[in-house]
């Protein structure tokens, strides 16, 4: 790494798949019979209004959103999760966004997903577009090495995506200053992301955000 390093920063849900992962995980979860299918799906679809209008507590998300896999266990929620790729998630990747993450790859810039979704649901994701560079939701886990439902250090979702993108630049002993980042993202909730980084890429835009790249002038891309 040297003072000429390029990043390209991907979000993950709307952004690189045409999907919200962690709602479409807690489906997954109903129909596995893992949780009450009414309840659940009640409470699931309040907390993505409230991620919509960037009004959502992460906190209580991830101590809801993790419950099902902490009450079956590590051995069966891996499982599950393997499913959730095969039957889900593969089917939904689109070409076009494997190739954007390969044209970077090939013009050997570093790849990193920055996303506010947890790293359970987010990693294999990140591993099928072979991007090892992960910054997710991070969740804490007790002696044993159970999930608490507590989240770990600061969340990357809104401000703490600039947050953890510094913490990541300085463990590698760099700076904003050092590195051209680009950032493709769908949403107005990472604004202060967009902000920050060199080359902002509104991506798939939330009718906010494709409003305001206008006003500013920022590229906009429609994947899909």
């Amino acid at each position: 790494m040297g003072a000429c390093l390029k990043l390209a920063l991907f979000d993950l849900d709307h952004t690189l798949i045409p999907m919200d992962s962690d709602y479409e995980w807690g489906e997954f979860t109903i129909a596995l019979g893992w949780c009450d299918a009414t309840e659940f799906k009640r409470r699931n679809a309040e907390f993505f209004e409230q991620y919509r209008a960037g009004t959502l507590d992460i906190h209580d998300y991830v101590r809801f959103a993790t419950q099902a896999i902490r009450e079956q266990g590590t051995i069966n929620s891996i499982a599950a999760h393997a499913r959730f790729m095969s039957e889900i998630v593969q089917k939904a990747i689109k070409n076009q966004a494997l190739e954007l993450v390969d044209q970077h790859r090939a013009a050997g810039d570093e790849l990193v997903i920055v996303t506010a979704t947890n790293e359970f649901v987010t990693r294999p994701i990140a591993d099928a577009f072979g991007v090892s560079e992960l910054i997710a939701v991070e969740l804490e886990r007790d002696a044993q090495g159970h999930l608490t439902g507590e989240i770990k250090g600061t969340p990357s979702a809104r401000e703490g995506k600039v947050t953890r993108m510094e913490q990541w630049l300085a463990a590698r002993s760099l700076g904003w200053d050092d590195v051209h980042t680009t950032f493709y993202t769908d949403s107005m909730n990472d604004l202060a992301l967009l902000e920050k980084v060199t080359d902002p890429v509104a991506t798939n835009p939330d009718p906010r955000l494709r409003a305001l790249a206008l006003e500013r002038g920022w590229r906009i891309l429609d994947l899909f």
